[in-house]
């Protein structure tokens, strides 16, 4: 489980490039080492572990096969202060379908399992659901330079700018879908803060995969911001990964602005869902991504 209470843009910061997050240490064969930023304090990013775990799956496959999906548990919180080893089981090497689980491991401990599945490329008739028309990135306000020049202290020791860039579209902005009852919406423009090498193929997906766990579990938690739910103290809410999925649907580049187009169909017994689709900015629809998130309000008891 990965904490992200309060999750601030630390989450995009130590590091300052996506090739220094996702650097790991090959320290034997099937075995490697990195380490994570914190999301919050003293817990790893969520996404950050995900990205690593792809990471070390694909050094064990060849380049002639690409990831297509992924599906990931946040067992324990990682701890930023130590580094995390990443066991890689070779499950299987088909004709067409390689298979991969990946164990992170800290303190002899289980923080995080994954499994992947990667393929050959192959021709096939298409069909995509129709992107979202919204306001582009260019003409949405950068939430950075605020965060700058209310908190330069705190900005400049998170380098975030230098990692990933976000738009947020306003609620109610031309062209977005109507909001149904009972599934809350947001929709994100993100990308690399810096090119990424055009040949490496796995750090563009390993990148978004990083991405992808940056604000699906806010979005589980969207109704207990809306004025119904406020109260003249507003809960403090707790909010932390439970398990991710994502399918890698066509190719992309993640320093190429993407939507991310977000809903959370349900929110009950201290767990919301969120899901997620990627497109880029030509409307193509590149990746999809689910969350389940824990969501718990956390109330100050009354004084006296």
């Amino acid at each position: 489980m990965t904490d992200v209470t309060e999750q601030s843009a630390e989450t995009g910061a130590a590091g300052g490039s996506f090739p220094e997050l996702l650097r790991l240490d090959e320290i034997d064969k099937n075995l490697f080492r990195g380490s994570c930023h914190a999301g919050a304090p003293l817990r790893a990013f969520g996404g950050q572990v995900a990205a690593q775990a792809l990471t070390s799956a694909g050094r064990t496959v060849g380049a002639d096969r690409a990831v297509h999906s992924l599906h990931g548990y946040f067992i324990r919180p990682g701890d930023p202060r130590r580094p995390i080893v990443y066991e890689v089981e070779r499950v299987r090497d088909g004709r067409s379908y390689t298979t991969r689980r990946v164990l992170a491991v800290q303190r002899g401990e289980a923080i995080f399992t994954l499994s992947a599945s990667f393929k050959e490329p192959e021709a096939g008739a298409e069909r995509q659901r129709s992107a979202p028309v919204v306001t582009p990135p260019d003409e949405l306000p950068d939430p950075y330079v605020a965060w700058a020049a209310s908190d330069p202290e705190g900005y400049a020791q998170s380098a975030a700018a230098r990692t990933l860039q976000m738009r947020f579209v306003p609620a109610g902005s031309p062209g977005l879908p109507p909001e149904l009852p009972g599934m809350p919406q947001q929709f994100v423009w993100l990308r690399s803060a810096t090119p990424l090498p055009e040949d490496d193929a796995l750090l563009h997906v390993c990148a978004l995969t990083y991405l992808s766990d940056l604000t699906l579990a806010s979005t589980t938690a969207m109704h207990l911001q809306s004025p119904r739910f406020r109260r003249q103290e507003p809960p403090r809410l707790t909010l932390a990964s439970l398990d991710h999925a994502m399918w890698f649907h066509r190719p992309f580049r993640a320093d190429e602005w993407l939507l991310f187009a977000q809903r959370s169909p349900s929110s009950s017994d201290g767990r919301g869902l969120a899901i997620g689709e990627f497109y880029d900015t030509r409307g193509t629809l590149v990746a999809s991504a689910v969350q389940e998130a824990l969501v718990r309000e956390r109330r100050t008891p009354p004084e006296g």
